[in-house]
């Protein structure tokens, strides 16, 4: 059974309202007595710059979706101040931009001109251009059908290169680093060209810079603890709702019970949601309204109640609900293919729905519904970190908003069957990313690998997934990640479907599998 959660008291529900809710500017980027002073020297057009605020509208819904503004910026960075990061901090980037951290570049951008990255977007408040996460930070990943061929971005799949947890670590650790100080990066701004005129100049080293810094020595101070206390997700992951409790409903991390402190999972693929309506949403299965579960994402990402751009979430929202992953590049035996399909309708297809002359079928006794994971036997973490004190909590956002406000959070007892489409582009498998291919995913849970190498995008022609090479924990890698099952949240056993199939059985669905 699972635990009874304290109420949420008066105070705590207080704490959610400040303003200050994530990572690291508030949306005030000047004070008051700054604009103040501005209109008493310069007058009205200065102040004019320096209040309201505006947003690029993209007119290509891939491009909005890649790049367009969700309202996300209250947490997030000066532009100007992502450009000299990599320059001031060279030790950590390595003559790199942002893709040390797995971030992605749209093609034909150029990071050394001052772009940014695909799932970053921008907004201009009181003169500040801010930029800060939106959905395709999470869901645009990368393939390649060989070592020497170039990435294939695809949009909709999980980030299998984002390590959100060190870019974060990064931002946490340096937020006292003297680099940081203004006269060090106004030095930085200069010799990169980015000019700034007199007043500008001074509205930078006594409003914006010193804000950047105190609020992320704010979060530092809030998600440190939890952080420390974690393994380190690695590429393609994150811990949903711990961060969420912290930063946006001000708990405090050693409130949490231990069984909830760490709850990484992949990022999950967001392919064809439309036939996704009604179904239970998140790897637990803890809501049934998309349109609920994208406004939670976007608070996940930096959004508040105040920030919040709907029309820009729900843009992307509707373009999602059709969008289609891309035919897998697989070419099975169609002898094996044709074997493989009978055993899987027998296993899996009441769960998964199934694959069908290259359509997926959205069709299933048990398709996105929840299997108590005293069924499944995977790794509870996941679950257990989503608690009724967090449903409570959830449950009054936006709550004055007939329209909006939170209705449908619930907390389960397990996992929900997801559909399969674009499965070739999903590994690793399992809610944890526990299990590199799918081949491994046939196998009783003690033989799968105990360690190997994520982060990498070289499809396995063989095994169905990417190329995952067993690695030692602890030992350096040329590139990737040393995911250890051994760790806390990390666990590879359970879902045992399939495990018990013959050697030829087994590989018929292995074949049939590569289809989807």
């Amino acid at each position: 059974m699972r635990r009874q959660e304290p109420p949420v008291t008066a105070v705590q529900h207080e704490a959610r309202r400040r303003r200050w809710r994530r990572l690291p500017l508030t949306l005030l980027a000047l004070s008051v007595v700054v604009i103040g002073l501005l209109a008493l020297v310069i007058g009205v057009p200065t102040l004019w710059r320096y209040s309201g605020e505006s947003v690029q509208h993209y007119a290509d819904p891939e491009t909005h979706f890649r790049h367009g503004s969700i309202g996300s910026e209250v947490s997030g960075l000066p532009v100007r101040l992502w450009r000299v990061l990599p320059d001031l901090f060279p030790e950590v980037f390595d003559d790199q931009h942002y893709e040390v951290f797995g971030f992605l570049y749209a093609s034909g951008d150029e990071a050394s001109q001052g772009d940014l990255p695909i799932g970053l977007g921008t907004r201009e408040v009181r003169g500040v251009e801010i930029a800060w996460f939106n959905c395709a930070l999470c869901h645009v990943g990368t393939v390649r059908e060989s070592p020497d061929a170039s990435p294939r971005q695809i949009d909709g799949m999980p980030s299998n290169n984002l390590d959100l947890y060190g870019f974060i670590s990064f931002l946490l650790d340096v937020a006292d680093d003297p680099r940081l100080a203004p006269d060090s990066v106004l030095a930085a701004m200069d010799e990169q060209g980015q000019r700034l005129g007199m007043i500008e100049r001074q509205v930078w080293r006594y409003a914006v810079l010193p804000q950047v810094r105190e609020g992320l020595l704010e979060t530092r101070a809030t998600l440190a603890p939890l952080l420390d206390e974690q393994p380190p997700w690695g590429p393609g992951r994150v811990d949903t709702f711990n961060p969420y409790k912290l930063l946006q409903f001000g708990m405090d991390a050693a409130e949490l019970d231990e069984s909830e402190r760490i709850g990484t999972s992949d990022f999950p693929a967001i392919f064809l949601q439309r036939p996704r309506q009604g179904m239970d949403l998140h790897w637990d299965g803890n809501n049934v309204s998309l349109q609920e579960r994208n406004l939670s994402a976007a608070i996940g990402a930096g959004v508040t109640e105040e920030s919040v751009d709907h029309a820009g979430i729900e843009r992307v929202a509707d373009w999602l609900l059709d969008l289609e992953p891309p035919p897998s590049p697989y070419r099975p035996d169609p002898d094996a293919v044709a074997a493989g399909k009978p055993v899987y309708m027998r296993l899996c297809a009441d769960c998964h729905g199934y694959q069908d002359g290259g359509r997926y079928v959205f069709e299933g006794e048990r398709l996105g519904q929840v299997v108590p994971n005293a069924e499944l036997g995977v790794d509870p973490a996941r679950l257990d970190s989503y608690t009724e004190t967090l449903q409570r909590y959830q449950l009054t956002l936006f709550e004055d908003d007939e329209r909006y406000r939170f209705r449908y959070f619930r907390n389960t007892d397990g996992y929900a069957n997801l559909p399969l489409d674009g499965l070739w582009l999903r590994a690793p498998y399992l809610h944890n990313g526990a299990v590199p291919t799918l081949y491994d995913l046939l196998l009783p849970p003690e033989q799968r690998p105990q360690a190997f190498v994520r982060g990498l995008d070289v499809l396995d022609e063989e095994q169905g997934g990417f190329v995952a090479p067993d690695c030692t924990p602890g030992e350096p890698l040329a590139e990737g990640f040393c995911f250890d099952t051994s760790q806390p949240g990390n666990g590879r056993q359970g879902h045992t479907y399939g495990t018990k199939l013959t050697a030829q059985e087994r590989s018929d669905l292995l074949n049939y599998l590569l289809t989807f």
